[in-house]
């Protein structure tokens, strides 16, 4: 960290003395350090924001509405870009993640324990672990849609188990839950993302967009109040704005990102001692072997984090971290979201909804498709009209986006045990414990309903998750926005013998005859809350999606 700072100083000098070749030197060092020291959260957090059941909604949105429902999702866009900030802050400043700060708000109380406990603290784990079902049920059902439009000989129900067995690609990647950040697993959902994206852009290339209608689509329009549109914007809220997302958010920002020890997650085995005279064969048969222990891969125990004491009961138990490192951070981390969000996420989810309507609703000669269009009509119609490789495009930018959103998932289900419970839980274990919960409907629909009951799942499995989004909404703009969770400690060490008089603490009053000879600490307190502009929005946003939900339960 102090080599950046010393680089950053060396180019700003720079920028005084040349001038403009100094600045663009400035910025372009700016721009470097921040691509290789902080992307990698934001592009993580963005693929929840894409994943299977986005697509399934999407199409249904754009089948049915046309380009009415652009709107949603650049409002979806915005809601979700501005909670996982303050998730991303969250984070940074405290060095605590938000199913943590969710233990500490709940769980014991000064008064009322059991009722908090009882009555809020573990109803609210309850609904966390439903959102992650809810996910992995529509990463599990997108991923066996892929397959099953990549090799149709296969049964819808054979590609659900198949696509449940997945779970094996995560013995290769390392825990990116850890102090230290993991590039391997950036960079393995950095390259799934990119091939989502890619493969959106060249089915647009090939598909008829009125463009003027299509921007107009970003106005809000009297269409957004009817029941049936309501009910799919919905769903694109739940689709959108995920939960998990923001526990996996909030635990990545406590990483340092700026030192350069690259840390492990392996279990420790004892070296042998004459481990320099082994065989690179040996080595790498002992590496995979550590890997791929049991003890690694079906590990649980109790949680034991420096961050984190058993001690620790409340926010007022615990110290945040220190302000170099959430000045070193904290913009950096906030650059990331946004930029990732809106211009990944967000592009994204218009795409697949551009696309619905330009082959669906516009296209249909009536102007309107009463029967919502689902993943596999999409693929059927792109294949018959846009030929066979734009259909594969369509199938592999599905599967991508339903891998690299279930590996996600699957770390921000490790994220809510490890905060709510204090469970240390591996990877693998947490994942099959989820699977196996969304595996039981996926089969029962594949194989008595069939496709159209694959669709619906995928849709009703947002709706809900959008109906449970404000219970966690309403913590997170709280604690974001409390002087006491959000305060930082800045010291500064003054010398008496530099500065004997006035006292540091107390100007005007004589030094202290007792603390002559020692040095003492000045405490500034930096407050990192949400100011009060933001805390209202926050609250807006939590009660426009009550309002929502509230109203199509009742429709219904």
């Amino acid at each position: 960290m102090s080599q950046a700072v010393t680089t950053g100083d060396e180019v700003n000098e720079n920028t005084r003395r040349t001038g403009w070749p100094g600045k663009l030197a400035h910025y372009g060092w700016k721009l470097y350090h921040h691509t290789t020291k902080h992307v990698g959260v934001g592009i993580v957090c963005s693929v929840a924001y894409f994943d299977p059941g986005n697509w399934g909604v999407d199409l249904q949105a754009g089948s049915q509405y046309g380009y009415a429902l652009l709107f949603t999702v650049l409002l979806s866009g915005i809601f979700a870009t501005f909670l996982q900030v303050l998730a991303s802050r969250l984070g940074i400043v405290t060095g605590l993640d938000f199913s943590s700060h969710c233990r500490l708000l709940f769980y014991d109380r000064p008064r009322h324990k059991l009722l908090w406990r009882w009555g809020v603290f573990y109803p609210l784990y309850v609904l966390a672990e439903i959102v992650l079902i809810c996910t992995d049920l529509a990463e599990l059902l997108g991923a066996a849609i892929a397959l099953v439009l990549l090799f149709p000989a296969l049964p819808l129900w054979s590609t659900v188990l198949l696509t449940a067995a997945d779970v094996m690609l995560l013995l290769t990647i390392k825990n990116p839950l850890k102090n230290k950040p993991v590039r391997q697993f950036e960079c393995i959902i950095g390259a799934l993302v990119l091939a989502v994206l890619i493969c959106m852009a060249i089915i647009l290339s090939k598909v008829y967009v009125n463009w003027g209608d299509c921007f107009r689509g970003f106005v809000p329009s009297k269409g957004l109040l009817s029941s049936g549109s309501l009910y799919t914007s919905v769903g694109i809220v739940g689709a959108t704005v995920m939960p998990h997302s923001l526990f996996l958010g909030s635990r990545l920002a406590t990483q340092d990102r700026l030192s350069n020890d690259s840390g492990t997650d392996l279990p420790k085995f004892s070296e042998p001692s004459s481990s320099h005279d082994m065989t690179l064969s040996q080595r790498v048969l002992r590496s995979i072997r550590s890997a791929f222990s049991w003890k690694r891969l079906f590990s649980l125990s109790a949680m034991d984090e420096p961050s984190y004491p058993p001690n620790v009961q409340t926010h007022a138990d615990r110290e945040n971290n220190g302000l170099s490192f959430v000045n070193s951070h904290l913009y950096h981390g906030i650059a990331d979201v946004i930029t990732s969000l809106m211009g990944v996420a967000v592009i994204i989810n218009s795409l697949l909804l551009i696309i619905s309507s330009a082959v669906f609703y516009y296209n249909s000669g009536g102007y309107g498709n009463q029967s919502p269009a689902t993943l596999f009509d999409a693929y059927a119609f792109i294949r018959n009209r846009l030929g066979s490789s734009a259909g594969i495009l369509f199938a592999i930018g599905l599967l991508a986006a339903g891998e690299s959103a279930s590996i996600v998932a699957t770390a921000a289900a490790q994220c809510v045990s490890e905060g709510f419970l204090r469970w240390n839980m591996s990877p693998t274990l947490r994942r099959l414990i989820t699977r196996m919960i969304g595996l039981a409907p996926s089969l029962v629909v594949a194989s008595v309903v069939g496709e159209s009951g694959i669709n619906t799942l995928l849709v009703a499995s947002q709706v809900v998750i959008s109906i449970v989004l404000p219970f966690f909404m309403f913590p997170l703009v709280y604690l974001t926005s409390s002087s006491q969770v959000m305060s930082v400690k800045s010291r500064k060490s003054v010398s008496p013998t530099q500065n004997p008089v006035p006292n540091t603490l107390s100007p005007g009053a004589p030094a202290s005859k007792e603390n002559a000879a020692d040095s003492e600490d000045e405490v500034e307190i930096v407050d990192f809350s949400n100011g009060r502009v933001v805390t209202v929005l926050g609250y807006l946003m939590c009660t426009i999606i009550l309002a929502a939900d509230v109203y199509v339960l009742v429709t219904l």
